[in-house]
């Protein structure tokens, strides 16, 4: 698969398109609670921390929903949609500042992880520059899916930064909660109204439960 362009013309979303694409805000939020229960030991077996195997399940989740890899053209013409999405999140470094870490898209959680491990290490030892440490590799930025976590805050809502143009989905998690015998996850999913729907929103809670069951 390859990246497209969509044409307009007989696309169901664009009246929808162009009815958000002219606010001022046009993202939106929700907060849901997955289940994490037995998580740490699954991830285990494959390399891989909890904090790698959920953003390896939300990763793997927004590229099953068409319109989470999807931008708007930057000349207004339409929306292009990416064939694989990347991800980016927050590394909290050894001086309490934070950097980014890019985390290129692998069906192998394992390989995720193997490839994830050297790089969050070098990040979390930079300082200075946001991005210093960072090795994208030939990760292009409009493909990517920003995450972060906040491991000390059981949250029930969360709202990101956006900059002026900024249509990329955007993912939270926070910490793990007992309940009922379970363990639970608040995650947060922003995305731009322009792109995506409450029906695109429900579909990636429903496979991000699920690529974390199959872990």
């Amino acid at each position: 698969m390859q990246d497209r362009d969509i044409p307009l013309d007989a696309w169901p979303r664009r009246a929808a398109l162009e009815h958000f694409r002219r606010m001022a805000q046009p993202a939106f939020s929700i907060t849901a609670p997955v289940d994490v229960t037995g998580l740490r030991e699954r991830a285990a077996a494959h390399g891989a921390t909890p904090w790698l195997a959920y953003h390896h399940a939300a990763l793997e989740a927004a590229n099953g929903i068409d319109a989470m890899r999807q931008t708007l053209k930057a000349d207004g013409s339409g929306v292009r949609e990416f064939a694989v999405i990347h991800a980016s999140t927050t590394v909290l470094r050894d001086d309490a500042s934070f950097g980014f870490l890019t985390l290129p898209r692998d069906a192998s959680l394992a390989a995720f992880a193997a490839r994830a491990r050297p790089n969050l290490e070098r990040v979390r030892q930079a300082s200075g520059d946001l991005f210093a440490a960072d090795e994208p590799g030939d990760v292009r930025e409009e493909t990517l899916v920003h995450m972060t976590a906040l491991p000390w805050i059981a949250f029930t809502a969360f709202t990101h930064a956006r900059g002026q143009g900024d249509d990329r989905p955007k993912v939270a998690f926070g910490r793990f909660k007992e309940e009922g015998g379970r363990l639970l996850m608040p995650v947060a999913v922003d995305v731009h109204h322009a792109l995506c729907d409450g029906v695109h929103v429900g579909r990636f809670f429903e496979q991000l439960q699920a690529q974390l069951d199959a872990i």
